[in-house]
């Protein structure tokens, strides 16, 4: 249902929110900072139609984007053409393990229940010492969609509370670095929140 909803919903979307952080400072501002921490590939994870894909190409790093709804992989394709984009499960990922220097999870978990978010698909793919930057909907609720980005929809929404979600990446082998949490802009349902972290290094020590 996800994924079709999507497919239908790609154009739409695209054209509704065309900026990676048009009046959002602060969600720039972590995105900075993860920049400024990273090296080596980075992977958006759930890109859609790739414009926060494009704004870490910006920030000067080797970005790449991975979704599985083909209808919003052509938009971003067609946006950014100078950009890699393919098909991928969250899930079962198509990325060696530790071969990312850092990877991106920007609202792309908000169709999953907490326990459903695959942390450790995460955690094999970033190298250690590598950095995760996550955002997310903060709270404890969950939202039926029928209507969206101008097309009928089938979309469950979660809001995810953010102490669980540290205890989640945790377990699953990353630190936390930074958090951020916002109240909620104009065009949003609720506060937002915002995770920096990063896989712990066995060879420095869990501190790393």
């Amino acid at each position: 249902m996800t994924r079709a909803s999507y497919d239908i919903a790609a154009a739409g979307y695209a054209r509704l929110i065309p900026d990676a952080h048009d009046g959002r400072p602060l969600d720039a501002a972590i995105m900075r900072a993860f920049a400024e921490l990273t090296d080596g590939p980075v992977g958006d994870l759930g890109c859609g139609t790739g414009r926060i894909t494009q704004h870490l190409h910006e920030l000067g790093l080797d970005a790449f984007g991975v979704d599985f709804s083909e209808g919003m992989l052509d938009q971003a394709r067609q946006l950014y053409p100078h950009l890699s984009f393919t098909w991928g499960d969250l899930t079962k990922l198509d990325i060696e393990d530790d071969s990312l220097g850092g990877a991106v999870v920007w609202y792309s978990t908000v169709h999953m229940p907490a326990d459903d978010v695959p942390w450790e698909e995460f955690h094999r793919v970033v190298k250690p010492g590598g950095y995760l930057l996550h955002a997310f909907k903060l709270g404890n609720q969950k939202r039926h969609l029928d209507h969206a980005y101008g097309h009928d929809v089938d979309l469950d929404v979660h809001w995810h509370d953010i102490d669980e979600t540290v205890t989640n990446a945790t377990r699953a082998g990353f630190n936390e670095v930074a958090r951020l949490q916002r109240q909620k802009g104009v065009d949003e349902g609720g506060p937002q929140a915002f995770l920096l972290l990063r896989k712990r290094n066995p060879e420095a020590g869990s501190t790393s």
